[in-house]
């Protein structure tokens, strides 16, 4: 009898005892294994919060639709959620400074999309068609044509090799540009491009290498606008990228017609494509005016801008049924919107009779 009661002790015993050291061993752990267990529990935790809280957003995005089936006769109505994309509010364009200025806002017989128009003959300097040709506003890359007018006229070699330099890189708009620092081209070929394509590099490259440099270049540029009775244009430098170079429409028609005074200006900012030697690499550059390959135009010289300030800007001389005219176009909306212009004036000259012409209808800004 006392060995069956020494039995049934023994069998108790390893009963408690053996619940007791699993739990003895599961807390005689190191502290980092406690750690780690913590660390894993609270993660599931978080990571079971953050996926509760993404299907609520998407709960909340989502739309209920209302879906109907025929199930062996019988009718079934289901819903089913939809996430709504949310549509992000479109960026309102910048305004130029002639939309600060209210000119957007004048009308004209032709419903012009540009703010600034004038059109002369410039046989006679009769105006044709004006609208608010007074104001200076920022002309953008118009500024090359008076660039361009100043290395003519200074006679400078035109087989020079000129070099990029980090002084051109483009720091007032961060524009790009194919001509990289350290490249070595003749101011022929800079010339060329910076009249054709708009070439900012090139036109800064231009600048620099005038005798005296930079700042006696664009003293030049403001000597010469003087010269030629542009008293509401001035000049900061010779690329456009500034909106601090201003000009009224009729100062633009006076420089246009000293820059068609020479043959070499005339040439270049009216070839259709050309190809100039990077050292070793050769680069194609397109008119940046898609009307000088249209051959229903006759363009003797032309020149492109834009910058927000100016909006899109264009002069040119060309000939409308055997006549020479001017045109100007300066803060016109949309890309194509100034060469749309261009079209409507030259429908309108050749629409209207020889003998209407002086008396054609102005729009000066008053109405």
């Amino acid at each position: 009898m006392f060995k069956s009661a020494l039995v049934a002790l023994f069998s108790l015993i390893l009963i408690i005892q053996f619940p007791v050291q699993a739990k003895t061993a599961a807390s005689s752990g190191t502290d980092a294994e406690r750690s780690n267990v913590k660390k894993s529990t609270k993660a599931k935790a978080v990571k079971r919060r953050v996926a509760t809280k993404t299907v609520s957003s998407r709960d909340r995005r989502a739309k209920p639709v209302r879906q109907t089936a025929t199930v062996r006769g019988k009718q079934k109505v289901t819903y089913r959620r939809v996430a709504v994309r949310s549509v992000l509010p479109a960026v309102p364009p910048a305004l130029s400074v002639g939309d600060l200025a209210g000119l957007n806002l004048t009308q004209d017989p032709l419903e012009l999309k540009s703010s600034v128009a004038l059109v002369i003959d410039p046989v006679d300097s009769k105006v044709l068609f004006e609208k608010n040709s007074a104001v200076p506003l920022p002309i953008a890359s118009l500024t090359k044509l008076m660039t361009s007018l100043i290395v003519v006229e200074a006679g400078q070699d035109m087989n020079e090799l000129l070099e990029i330099t980090e002084a051109d890189v483009d720091r007032e708009k961060n524009t790009h540009s194919r001509l990289r620092v350290g490249m070595h081209m003749t101011r022929a070929d800079l010339l060329h491009i910076a009249l054709m394509s708009s070439e900012n590099r090139a036109a800064s490259a231009l600048g620099r290498n005038y005798p005296g440099g930079l700042t006696v270049f664009v003293a030049a540029m403001n000597a010469k606008a003087k010269a030629l009775g542009m008293s509401e244009t001035r000049y900061v430098e010779p690329t456009g990228l500034s909106s601090h170079n201003v000009a009224s429409a009729r100062d633009l028609a006076k420089l246009v017609l000293a820059a068609g005074q020479h043959p070499l200006i005339r040439q270049y900012s009216t070839d259709e494509k050309y190809m100039v030697d990077s050292g070793g690499r050769t680069l194609a550059y397109a008119n940046s005016n898609r009307l000088v390959a249209n051959p229903a135009w006759d363009i003797g010289l032309q020149k492109t801008g834009y910058i927000s300030e100016a909006g899109r800007c264009l002069v040119m001389l060309t000939k409308i049924d055997g006549r020479s005219i001017v045109m100007v176009f300066l803060d016109s909306k949309g890309k194509f919107s100034r060469l749309a212009d261009a079209g409507r004036i030259r429908k309108w000259l050749s629409d209207l009779r020889p003998q209407h012409l002086s008396d054609a209808s102005h729009a000066d800004g008053s109405g």
